[in-house]
């Protein structure tokens, strides 16, 4: 109780810091709060609430385990409120506007695809002995990293997850086999169509042809065969430490996939979200909040997809398929918090040269500041707005007078490695943390859900990412950018 009270003294302490800047800037901007634009005057400290967020998914579940087991959603909501509350105080109507548009605009559609997606996939139920030796992990890497780029990197994940985990459910040592997973079919392989990954669907919006984006194949089979090779080392090692127990006799069964109509689903949530970025069926206001009404269109199918896969599949195939609603709750608890608490983070990197980043922005010169400035950005915020941000500072840095209609088509003929550099930096720096991309935390959850422990926030940066993917991404920049 005491550690408990503690927590909570010093988590309103935090509050009450962070609050300080947001009301003296609310005061300075007065009445004239509603004209001012907030990524401007957001002190860089408006991010400490975020930052927050982020160290108690680091550090509670190590510090305080049943704390954090028992009350992540409400520790969720504490930091949402945390610079909700002051925000709303200092800058009224603007502040909430701002809200009612993440949660309306992005955090519930959002959630709507990565529900659609985890309770299609798990309806689809492959049966069978499939066992996780070293070829058959790499080839269903392989699989699911090309899977990616044409169903979405969260539905190729959802996909192959679980039969992932039950080829290796012998297996002692599975950690390194799923943080894999997530570097290659989680994000690294949603790298060649706007189908992949969101950052690259808003530049399809944008104006980059859809098929624009294979320019990266280079760039993501060095990536791609970086890894895959360094798995294959991997794995190759400790089944060899571990063979006595893997090699087991046991029946071998016919593989059979169940729940194929599942597939048809899949097709639906892909059409679906393909549909909504080619037509224009006008917008309509929620709360103040302006969307497309194809965008409300395609919300509605995927929920409808995900309803038809629950009335169509056996109770019996989601039971032996380990399907629970745990991973996809906890997703929706803490990208709440993670959503809101980004507010002010996401409003002064789009002010660009006006807000506090202005020193981060206006030193992007090079294709490779290009590259790392995306991808580290991506690492830790939402890398659709991030990958949008240089995309716009690229287009203002070559052609500041030209409409966004003439200046892409030109930055794609004279400058492409500009907009190759902030392609593959949103795509591939996803896998850097676990909120670097949607299937990332769910991944995890699914993984820690059946039974593979999997390291903390910064133990997946220090033993893997560190380890693993800078090197490749260094790599990545001597060759190409």
């Amino acid at each position: 109780m005491r550690i408990r009270r503690e927590i909570i003294c010093g988590l309103f302490l935090l509050i009450f810091v962070t609050a300080i800047p947001l009301f003296v800037f609310g005061s300075e901007g007065g009445s004239s709060a509603e004209h001012i634009n907030l990524g401007e005057v957001l002190p860089i400290w408006s991010c400490i609430p975020f930052a927050c967020m982020l160290l108690s998914i680091a550090l509670l579940p190590l510090l305080t385990p049943n704390i954090w087991h028992h009350h992540f959603g409400k520790i969720s909501a504490f930091w949402a409120l945390s610079i909700a509350v002051p925000f709303v105080i200092a800058y009224h109507g603007l502040a909430m506007h701002q809200i009612l548009h993440i949660i309306i605009a992005d955090y519930i559609p959002f959630i709507i695809l990565l529900w659609s997606l985890y309770t299609i996939s798990g309806g689809i139920l492959l049966r069978g002995t499939l066992v996780g030796t070293p070829a058959v992990n790499t080839g269903m890497l392989l699989i699911g990293t090309l899977l990616a780029s044409w169903m979405g990197t969260t539905g190729a994940a959802m996909l192959m997850i679980r039969p992932f985990l039950r080829a290796n459910s012998h297996r002692k040592n599975r950690t390194f086999m799923v943080v894999f997973f997530i570097f290659l079919i989680a994000n690294v392989g949603g790298a060649l169509t706007p189908l992949g990954d969101p950052p690259l669907f808003l530049g399809f919006l944008h104006g980059v042809p859809f098929f624009w984006t294979f320019n990266i194949l280079p760039h993501m089979l060095l990536v791609a065969g970086l890894l895959l090779t360094c798995y294959f080392f991997m794995d190759t090692y400790h089944y060899r430490r571990e063979k006595p127990a893997a090699a087991d006799p046991m029946e071998k069964v016919p593989l059979k996939l169940e729940g194929k109509h599942n597939f048809l689903f899949l097709l639906g949530v892909v059409l679906s979200v393909l549909m909504s970025g080619m037509v224009d069926w006008g917008e309509i206001s929620t709360l103040g909040v302006h969307r497309s009404v194809q965008d409300w269109a395609r919300d509605g199918l995927l929920i409808v997809m995900g309803i038809l896969s629950m009335a169509t599949t056996s109770i019996t195939v989601r039971e032996d398929n380990q399907f629970t609603w745990a991973p996809i709750l906890e997703v929706a608890y803490l990208f709440i918090g993670i959503f809101i608490t980004m507010i002010p983070c996401l409003l002064i990197l789009k002010a660009g040269g006006k807000g506090a980043l202005a020193f981060l922005i206006n030193s992007v010169q090079q294709p490779a500041h290009y590259f790392w400035s995306t991808g580290l950005l991506s690492a830790f915020l939402d890398n659709a707005p991030t990958y949008l941000t240089f995309f716009n500072t690229a287009l203002g840095s070559f052609y500041a007078s030209l409409p966004e209609a003439e200046a892409v088509p030109r930055l794609i003929a004279e400058n492409p490695v500009f907009l190759k550099a902030i392609s593959a930096g949103s795509v591939f720096f996803g896998a850097c943390s676990y909120i670097g991309n949607a299937p990332n935390f769910m991944v995890r959850s699914i993984a820690e859900e059946a039974g593979t422990p999997m390291p903390s926030f910064f133990g997946y940066i220090i033993k893997y990412t560190l380890v693993f993917l800078i090197p490749s991404f260094v790599i990545v920049t001597l060759v190409f950018f």
